[in-house]
């Protein structure tokens, strides 16, 4: 056993697109729906998902899956409440978990091989910090060791796990996600995702 977890934020009320991200359909399927069952084939622990806006249309996504569906009432206040909330749900669920993965469901090519990857660069190099590198830059997808789960749960209102990558630069490895930098945040974004064909 592993002792990692995967928790995927998704509380957001999608203000930038006047929608549910969450519920748009791609290749098939919700975005959640996509993001939750890639985590949970990955099969490198546990799953939670967070979830807040829109909560019963999002949890009747999920109802059929095997991930733990958790409600954070303090959405409003930004993506530091749901990195918090889903933290101590999973140490809650399992006191001994070792590592979070952090996700979000709105990057459509999120998948069980880079799940899987994540873990396995914290195992190969030992660094408490595995991140998704795309653009440039460091992000989610990203897996935390437990000595980073305080530092998680004392984010505040808007702040992203984005923060402690700076902090902790060091303790950071990089593995390559060039679609990273897909994301669905405006109905632009939407419109412009490439064409749903495998």
């Amino acid at each position: 056993m592993n002792n990692n977890g995967i928790v995927i934020l998704a509380a957001g009320s999608s203000s930038r697109l006047g929608q549910p991200k969450q519920l748009l359909e791609y290749r098939n399927k919700s975005l959640i729906r996509h993001v939750t069952d890639e985590a949970i084939s990955s099969a490198t622990g546990p799953v939670i998902v967070v979830i807040g806006a829109n909560a019963t249309r999002v949890a009747a996504e999920l109802k059929d899956t095997a991930a733990l569906v958790r409600i954070n009432e303090e959405w409003p206040e930004g993506m530091a409440s749901s990195i918090r909330h889903g933290v101590k749900e999973m140490l809650e669920a399992h006191p001994n978990t070792q590592s979070v993965t952090l996700a979000v469901c709105d990057q459509p090519f999120v998948s069980a091989t880079l799940f899987t990857a994540l873990l396995a660069q914290k195992l190969a190099t030992g660094k408490g910090i595995i991140a998704s590198a795309y653009e440039g830059t460091l992000g989610t997808p990203a897996l935390f060791g437990r000595k980073y789960f305080g530092q998680l749960q004392s984010l505040h209102g808007q702040e992203g796990a984005k923060k402690l990558l700076k902090l902790n630069a060091a303790d950071v490895f990089g593995i390559p996600f060039d679609m990273g930098k897909i994301d669905v945040d405006t109905p632009e974004d939407y419109a412009s995702l490439p064409p749903a064909f495998e």
